[in-house]
């Protein structure tokens, strides 16, 4: 019965429960085997579940209606449902879980205003989880002010659900905010949020750095001492912003609080010098590093490469890839497409086209799906054809799964019969190419009015293609 008992319970926790039946059955028999106290816990646990599952309908049903006033009020009269912090909590879920913060707002307030439902510490959390977004920040610092007067607390695991979206959402200064508050309360410090913060912080394209000194000030007035990993983050935000000086400083304190400095914080350094265009000092930071001991990792080398591409043009940038590849870094995949964008930034195709092509000749190099894609959209873009139909052909070597699409929407516009079936042929690793392959050039062809092409192309297949009844049927016959 024990572990009965345990099963029920873990059913229950993933949304599963116990049919009518099949509790009836097991009732029965704990009554016959007399068994009544487990019988009656049973029983307990079967109402309580029709009750909740109750609950879980009406909250679904009151979540589909747009608006809410005397009539839905009614409803819930005849339903005999009693307004609860469960029914609340699982309309909002439904409602949240729809992607619509505005109208679990109005049932937040419909149910306290006009049906006398005092919110708590749960229901004000679980509104707050929903309003985080751009779009109803307004909204949520209301509710947080208004839960704060009521005596609530925002609870650790809302806290860190409504961080995380803040800084997926950049919203720096919304998370700033949060973190002050926080820190105001007795709840415990999350181990690695301030880095997280300064992360974000510096990430923006004009790092605020008043919101980095409120962070650090409020961190430091808790009593807490700042890690290695904190200075590494005022040291990111310092170079993002192209304070090189205060970096320095901030360096320096944190090899005299016994932390010494690695690559991530040279990187960071590089990754500032070259955002403000002093490519030349970035340089030298490498070369200070080498001499130091330590070995610019790929990250560094990818780093460096991004800054003379962003200022100088990709031109500049192509020597820092050929020293990777003579290093023999497996990592530069990622380089790669990099250089490739900056190519095609400045619309030139072949270039990007030619570089691939050696990389992959010369040394061996696997590169992105993405970046074939990204590449052969370009080359048609431009009417090169052989040089995209190549690119397939290397991903098909490479066993990428192959790009059709473009392909397929060009030669039904611009290209030949030859050209539909070259690409065809490069589709295949076989004799022939495939009945589907075949059946999209067909399709295209027709949908673009070229029927004498699709004809004639159908005339280069082999019989157990021409005579397939799918393609039969394409052609009428």
């Amino acid at each position: 019965m024990k572990e009965f008992l345990v099963v029920v319970r873990s059913c229950k926790r993933k949304g599963t429960y116990i049919g009518q039946k099949t509790y009836l059955d097991i009732y029965s028999d704990l009554r016959r085997l007399k068994r009544d106290d487990d019988a009656a816990e049973l029983q307990l646990f079967y109402e309580n579940m029709v009750f909740q599952n109750a609950i879980k309908g009406v909250a679904k049903m009151v979540a589909q209606n747009l608006d809410w006033g005397s009539e839905l009020e009614g409803k819930l009269g005849e339903m005999r449902i009693w307004v609860q912090e469960n029914f609340v909590l699982g309309v909002l879920k439904e409602l949240k879980g729809k992607g619509l913060p505005l109208k679990a707002l109005s049932f937040f307030k419909w149910v306290g205003e006009s049906l006398g439902f005092e919110h708590n510490n749960a229901t004000y959390n679980r509104i707050l989880r929903i309003l985080c977004t751009e779009e109803t920040i307004t909204e949520f610092w209301s509710i947080f002010e208004e839960m704060k007067d009521a005596g609530y607390v925002i609870d650790s695991d809302t806290y860190v659900e409504v961080m995380l979206e803040f800084q997926k959402s950049k919203m720096v200064k919304d998370a700033v905010e949060l973190f002050e508050y926080r820190m105001g309360t007795p709840f415990k410090y999350l181990e690695g949020e301030c880095g997280l913060l300064f992360n974000v912080i510096s990430s923006t394209i004009n790092p605020d750095l008043d919101l980095m000194f409120k962070v650090v000030k409020k961190y430091e007035a808790a009593g807490y001492c700042l890690l290695k990993s904190d200075y590494e983050g005022i040291h990111r935000c310092l170079t993002s912003a192209g304070k090189f000086d205060e970096a320095e400083k901030i360096i320096q304190t944190m090899r005299r609080a016994g932390y010494n400095q690695c690559n991530v914080t040279y990187r960071q350094l590089i990754f500032g010098l070259c955002k403000a265009g002093r490519l030349e000092e970035a340089c030298e930071v490498v070369d200070m590093m080498e001499v130091q001991g330590y070995i610019p990792d790929i990250k560094t080398w990818i780093t460096l490469t991004k800054g003379y591409c962003d200022v100088n043009g990709v031109d500049k940038a192509l020597p820092w890839f050929g020293i990777l590849v003579k290093k023999g870094f497996d990592a530069y995949a990622g380089l790669l497409d990099f250089l490739v964008y900056g190519f095609l930034k400045e619309k030139r195709v072949i270039g990007a086209y030619e570089l691939v092509v050696e990389m992959v000749g010369k040394a061996h190099m696997i590169p992105w799906h993405a970046t074939f894609r990204n590449l052969i959209e370009e080359l048609l873009g431009e009417r090169r054809l052989e040089e995209a139909l190549n690119l397939l052909r290397l991903m098909m070597k490479h066993d990428y799964r192959p790009y059709r699409e473009p392909f397929v929407q060009y030669i039904s516009k611009f290209g030949s019969v030859e050209d539909a079936w070259e690409f065809l042929m490069a589709l295949s690793k076989k004799t022939y190419p495939s009945v589907l392959a075949c059946q999209r050039v067909f399709k295209s062809f027709f949908n673009e009015g070229r029927h004498s092409e699709a004809k004639e192309l159908l005339l280069k297949c082999p019989d157990h293609i021409s005579r397939r009844p799918a393609i039969c049927i394409l052609f009428g016959s």
